[in-house]
């Protein structure tokens, strides 16, 4: 199987190019820059074929993907910076990378008739509530910008290809790029207290074990909409914290048991740029009917990326 993987200069992109040079498959990379441009880590992806493309060039994307014929395109790239999305002069660019750029790497899929995966998030809908968003419910209501835009790439997806696996993920985190993680160990070493915000639930995602899932899902024909986090319960952010300085401590690190991490709410925090969703419980059943291994869970996967990255 060859497989062409986008937005491999970013956290997801970078796992699932290792992922599949782990079980033999032929991967090749893309991103806007001209060379890898990913964490020199040493690892497979670092070494393996890569293509720049610029997603939002329909005649570029259709010339490349028919040039390279793939069986499979993992469409990891998109515009992830929520606040900055929200930006006047920002949001045309957003919605070119991920609608537009979505839609042309889909119509590409269609003329080969090739396996599509695009990636997805829970700001597609309103974050309301308490109960666990599921993978085929479509009542959407995204708060933001970034939300919209995703889900603009969804309907691009799912109105030009039957051969699709829309994978919605929350709170994710990789060694290639920033993450929530990595915020919070640098805050830890400068700051004796920090508060984090209580009332905005759901669960990370480790893209390390994303990738495996994604790898799984590709090797089937069982398409569809699906919700991928780690297991392990819902949290808050600030829980999340909590736990982050919990385990650096355990692993060699005692100054993070020396900050105090105080919870507040998404109103005493102060407003963000884009608005938040309140509910990011992602109902995650859906993949052991239909076959599928779940992620470990998130404070499994925190000690794995604790160990890498301190």
């Amino acid at each position: 199987m060859k497989i062409f993987v986008t937005g491999v200069g970013g956290q997801l992109g970078h796992d699932v190019m290792n992922e599949l040079a782990g079980r033999g498959y032929e991967g090749i990379g893309s991103d806007i820059a001209p060379v890898y441009s990913g964490i020199q880590d040493g690892t497979a992806v670092t070494q393996m074929p890569y293509v720049p493309l610029d997603i939002t060039d329909r005649a570029s994307v259709d010339q490349i993907l028919s040039d390279l014929r793939p069986d499979v395109v993992v469409h990891c790239a998109a515009w992830t910076a929520v606040d900055m999305a929200e930006d006047d002069d920002k949001v045309e660019k957003v919605r070119q990378v991920n609608a537009a750029g979505t839609e042309n790497i889909a119509l590409a899929c269609k003329k080969l008739d090739c396996k599509m995966v695009y990636l997805s998030t829970d700001y597609v809908f309103d974050g309301q509530g308490t109960e666990a968003w599921q993978p085929d419910c479509k009542d959407y209501k995204p708060l933001n910008v970034y939300g919209q835009t995703k889900l603009e790439g969804e309907l691009a997806v799912s109105s030009n290809l039957e051969k699709y696996f829309i994978v919605r993920i929350a709170w994710v985190f990789g060694v290639n790029g920033k993450n929530f993680i990595k915020t919070m160990l640098n805050l830890g070493k400068t700051h004796d207290h920090l508060r984090v915000v209580n009332d905005q639930i759901g669960t990370p995602t480790y893209t390390y074990d994303l990738a495996r899932l994604l790898v799984d899902m590709i090797e089937t024909d069982k398409y569809g909409y699906y919700h991928a986090t780690n297991e392990g319960g819902y949290i808050s952010w600030y829980d999340f914290t909590v736990e982050i300085f919990r385990q650096a401590a355990e692993l060699g690190h005692p100054e993070y048991s020396a900050v105090t991490v105080t919870p507040v709410t998404t109103e005493e925090y102060g407003e963000s740029k884009a608005r938040r969703p309140f509910n990011s419980r992602l109902d995650k059943s859906k993949l052991t009917a239909n076959g599928f291994t779940p992620l470990p869970t998130w404070q499994d996967a925190l000690h794995r990326y604790l160990k890498i990255v301190l």
